[in-house]
This record gives C-alpha cells, sequence and structure tokens, in this order.
C-alpha cells in the first residue's frame, strides 16, 4: 500500500512543523498486541495489560478518531479512541473535545471497541498525552495518525514511538501467501521472489501479521 513506503507523503498530508509542535506533550506511545497472552520475567503491554487498565479506569470515554476525521486518508473506522480517567472527565466534560462526540462508556464496551478495531487492521496505541501514565488507548493506521506519521514518515521525536515486543517468523511453516504484508503498517515484511522477507528491526510488535496468518507462522517474543 502507498501509504506504507518510505517517504512517501500524501497530498495536503500533515505539515512536520505543525507535527513538530503537537507532539510536544506526547511523552510515550506503546504498541499494543490484541488477543495475545505472553508471559515473561518483566512486565509487558499486552492485551491483558491494557484489559487490566480498561477494567480499573475509573471512567472511560470513547470518541471519534480526530486524526482520520482529519485526513480521511483510509475507510478504517472512525469512532474508536478511548480516554481513561482524568483525560476521560476532561474529553466528557469540556468543550475542547466537543467535536469528538465523546460518551462515557462501560470497560466491557471499551474492549470491544478495542476488539472492532484490531479486526479492521488497526494497531492499537497506548499514549501517555501531558503526563507520566498512560491515559489514552487508540486504534491507530499509519496513513491519518499524527504520531505514526510524525514519526514513520517524518522521522520526528523517534522516542516516542516503543515496542514491547518483536515478531519471530517460522520460515518453514510459511506459505508466502502475502497476508501479514498487507496487515503490517511498519514496512517490515514484504514478499519477494524468493518468498517471504522480514525485516525485524522495523517491527513494532502489534501483532496484526500474527493474527493474519494462516499456517500460524508467526509469533511475539518480549524484547
Amino acid at each position: 500500500m502507498a501509504h506504507r513506503k518510505q517517504g512517501y507523503r500524501f497530498k495536503e498530508d500533515w505539515e512536520k512543523e505543525y507535527l513538530s509542535e503537537n507532539l510536544k506533550g506526547w511523552t510515550q506511545a506503546v504498541t499494543i498486541p490484541v488477543n495475545q497472552e505472553i508471559r515473561a520475567e518483566h512486565r509487558v503491554l499486552n492485551f491483558d495489560r491494557i484489559k487490566e487498565m480498561v477494567e480499573n479506569a475509573e471512567v472511560i470515554a470513547h470518541m471519534d478518531c480526530v486524526c482520520r476525521v482529519s485526513r480521511g486518508y483510509c475507510d478504517a473506522p472512525i469512532n474508536n479512541c478511548l480516554s481513561i480517567n482524568k483525560r476521560a472527565e476532561k474529553a466528557l466534560n469540556t468543550d475542547a473535545f466537543k467535536s469528538r462526540n465523546p460518551v462515557r462508556v462501560s470497560p466491557e464496551e471499551a474492549i470491544a471497541v478495542l476488539r472492532a478495531s484490531n479486526r479492521a487492521g488497526l494497531v492499537h496505541m497506548a499514549y501517555a498525552v501531558n503526563d507520566q501514565e498512560i491515559n489514552e488507548l487508540c486504534s491507530c493506521c499509519s496513513c491519518c495518525c499524527i504520531a505514526l506519521s510524525a514519526v514513520l514518515r517524518y522521522g520526528l521525536y523517534p522516542h516516542l514511538l516503543t515496542a514491547e515486543m518483536v515478531e519471530e517468523t517460522d520460515y518453514g511453516k510459511c506459505i508466502s501467501c502475502g497476508l501479514c504484508v498487507e496487515r503490517c503498517h511498519f514496512g517490515a515484511r514484504k514478499i519477494t521472489s524468493e518468498g517471504l522477507k522480514v525485516d525485524s528491526a522495523l517491527c513494532y510488535g502489534c501483532g496484526l501479521c500474527l493474527e493474519s496468518c494462516p499456517s500460524s507462522a508467526i509469533k511475539l517474543n518480549p524484547l
């Protein structure tokens, strides 16, 4: 897909100066692999962890994705951003968020939003915005997302986007169907004349490739 090519720019793409200014308060962004239960000696942010965060949140707000509403480069679902606790309270009670149609939802409704977004091929990201604690759970595309655009297309704030997991492919099982290539937003996977090639250095452990693999040739490992 064109928007996943390194250096690609959309017509009326995000301006570099705008991204530089508007990401100053973003202190962390971590990819979350959905439906994966990964055990390790150190804690990792997998779906069990994000589910725990949602279940323990005092307030959850569900609203439109400002990035896809603004850019509209893809047909991915729009109404799938989640804020928790103080950030959610702000979203529900201030005019600044009114255009995003925020509504209060239950933990069960929030989990359903995340699962639907995963089926649509979106990357789950946990963000800390103007805070040290994660307070936004978004489902992002590499074409419209302000954070992914800044890091992947403009090379801004490389420290912002971090991964807790990395893929491992069993080439003996791989049938080179290309489904994982279509699901990867980071350009880590491609089909060549010799079959599938993977650059694990470009992998952010989102798990979209794993869930699409018909031969169970992919797994995620903690970094």
